[in-house]
């Protein structure tokens, strides 16, 4: 077997369970197809730095459920009796948009009852914690905005607020920690917030030269590339060479460089193939700042976000490694099943 081939497998079966039931599963052709798009002479060296970098940023439905049952056992947060600590867990469901918050209180479900023989339906009748469970914070706008509204609505004038999420990007931690805790002191309410998460990845501003998403050191040597960066109104900030970040999610710098060129030069080509994409969606990844992108590399099984780079994601005339379930594919099957259960109830009543 060719080092090519042996890549393409080891990337097919690191995230063989990508939308699981939804989308084919990934193969070594799956690959090949995504990967045939960029320029041949790049091809394997693209394939050798992903094949590392997604070992350490995809998180299979096995991690999930992994990194879940540690916080139903874990002393430090649940203390020496669990099963009594989440019986007084009130388990918030307040994700405006998405699904990924109901599929997560679907996953600790099955897990709290074989362990414990509950539900989280059947904890919080008194409440002494509050929790909210999410898969990942990027930008930190999708918590900031559920979690404020709760605390101006619902919340008790004293609680105890405990945000899980398997992930966390610390600038998006820091601007919805920010106006969580605004919004506490504007209502003046006495909230205890505490941030539980297993894996943090460093995207602020001003640790760019430590930071462990796509930071490119220089604008590619690209006409298009070079034409949308002189259009933006603000020039962006470049990494300074030399360090592959604090979690080690790159190989090394030379392969950091690859994927920070290659996957900005596809993004540019990307969006002027896809028309349809909003001013929003950068070539790295969804990003309301106007930026080369956000730069995040983290994939779970249930979805890949928009704050990835668009090589990974963006479908039909590009091939997506990742095919992207959007909100509104997440209401529309929620209202489909909403309906299905509906007819059931009727009938069988």
């Amino acid at each position: 077997m060719s080092a090519r081939s042996r890549l393409l497998e080891s990337i097919a079966e690191t995230i063989a369970d990508y939308r699981e039931g939804e989308v084919p599963k990934p193969t070594p052709e799956h690959v090949e197809k995504w990967v045939e798009q960029f320029d041949r002479e790049v091809q394997k060296p693209i394939l050798a730095e992903l094949d590392h970098v997604l070992n350490k940023t995809y998180f299979s439905k096995e991690k999930v459920k992994d990194f879940l049952t540690t916080v139903v056992r874990g002393e430090k947060l649940a203390g020496d009796d669990p099963c009594s600590f989440w019986e007084n867990v009130e388990f918030l469901r307040i994700q405006g948009g998405g699904n990924s918050q109901r599929e997560m209180l679907a996953m600790f479900d099955a897990i709290l009852e074989e362990e414990f023989g509950i539900t989280t339906d059947d904890c919080g009748e008194k409440p002494v914690v509050f929790l909210y469970l999410d898969d990942a914070i990027f930008t930190g706008n999708r918590v900031r905005t559920d979690l404020v509204s709760w605390i101006e609505s619902d919340a008790p004038d004293d609680a105890e607020l405990k945000i899980v999420t398997i992930a966390l990007h610390r600038g998006g931690q820091y601007y919805a920690r920010t106006k969580i805790e605004e919004s506490i002191a504007a209502v003046r309410k006495n909230i205890k917030v505490e941030w539980w998460r297993r894996f943090e990845i460093e995207d602020r501003k001003y640790n760019i030269y430590t930071s462990d998403v796509l930071r490119p050191t220089c604008i590619p040597e690209d006409a298009d590339v070079q034409a949308y960066v002189s259009s933006m109104k603000y020039q962006p900030v470049l990494r300074k060479p030399g360090n592959i970040g604090e979690k080690r999610i790159f190989s090394s710098e030379e392969g950091r460089h690859l994927l920070e060129q290659e996957f900005l030069k596809a993004g540019v080509k990307i969006r002027s193939m896809c028309p349809n994409l909003n001013v929003y969606q950068r070539p790295l990844g969804n990003m309301v700042l106007e930026t080369l992108g956000f730069g995040s590399l983290l994939v779970t099984f249930r979805n890949c976000p928009n704050n990835c780079p668009l090589a990974f994601w963006v479908d039909y005339p590009w091939y997506p490694l990742f095919p992207r379930s959007t909100n509104s594919d997440a209401f529309i099957k929620r209202l489909f099943g909403s309906f299905v259960q509906g007819k059931g109830k009727k009938a069988k009543g």
